[in-house]
């Protein structure tokens, strides 16, 4: 063989070998996935940049609407409502009417207060009461409401009844003596105590001023107001409701009854 012929059968021979060793290395690669294809951890910094990008899209807590019952948390809270006054009947002692010379009440409270205090007393005669009330008077022809006594010539004791209480009372200046039946004191009951003094189940209703006249029936008046001004009359019936009187006058020679109001008349 000559030197031409064995130099092309060794380039053959090398450049098959390189074919072969080209497929060999190309027949691994296309059974392996891409790189693309598999899966991949997430850095860290993407999962704080993934957390950040959804705190942003939360809206702020002021965005939030008020619900029913957020809006009945936010109302303020109302205060309790006070306690109701005790009643007078449910204070230490009983409860007793003291019989006084007329228009010597204030002076009795006054001495019998005295005495208790000077006797040592003060544990057994507790309080000396006048009872008062509300009235409506007219005062130059104009409603006033003013307070009077609604016990005249009586005053109310609050007391444990003893021989010692009893002797202190009974001997004090203008009083004349307890009220009661027989010779032993008898004390008020409940609902005469809430009478006069008021109490619990009284304050409930508030009642307005009753009126009280200073002239009664019979009385003679003078008409002060109207077409019958300075007319003199007798006051034949009284309408406390209505604030209404009814008075004869005498009017050429007869007695004409006239009802005029509680302002309209003053007495002679």
């Amino acid at each position: 063989m000559s030197d031409i012929a064995q130099d092309d059968a060794v380039d053959e021979l090398a450049e098959a070998s390189e074919e072969v060793l080209a497929e060999a290395v190309e027949a691994p690669a296309a059974d392996t996935p891409d790189a693309v294809d598999a899966p991949v951890d997430e850095a860290p910094a993407d999962d704080s940049a993934a957390t950040t990008e959804d705190t942003t899209d939360v809206p702020e807590a002021t965005d939030v609407p008020e619900t029913a019952d957020d809006a009945e948390a936010s109302e303020p809270i109302e205060p309790p409502a006070p306690p109701k006054p005790v009643s007078p009947y449910d204070k230490q002692g009983d409860w007793y009417v003291i019989n006084s010379y007329s228009g010597y009440e204030n002076k009795v409270k006054m001495n019998l207060e005295t005495r208790a205090k000077s006797m040592h007393l003060e544990s057994r005669i507790f309080e000396v009461v006048i009872p008062m009330e509300d009235v409506i008077e007219i005062k130059n022809g104009k409603k006033e409401t003013v307070q009077r006594k609604s016990l005249p010539g009586y005053v109310l004791c609050r007391m444990y009844l003893d021989d010692d209480t009893w002797y202190a009372v009974r001997n004090t200046p203008a009083v004349t003596g307890f009220v009661g039946s027989g010779t032993k004191p008898v004390p008020l009951s409940r609902r005469e105590v809430e009478r006069f003094l008021g109490g619990a189940e009284v304050d409930e209703e508030v009642k307005a001023p009753q009126f009280k006249p200073e002239w009664e029936m019979g009385d003679s008046v003078r008409v002060v107001v109207g077409p019958f001004a300075d007319f003199n009359g007798i006051i034949e019936s009284i309408n406390l409701d209505q604030s209404k009187v009814t008075v004869l006058v005498d009017i050429f020679g007869r007695d004409t009854p006239l009802e005029l109001g509680f302002t309209d008349i003053q007495k002679n």
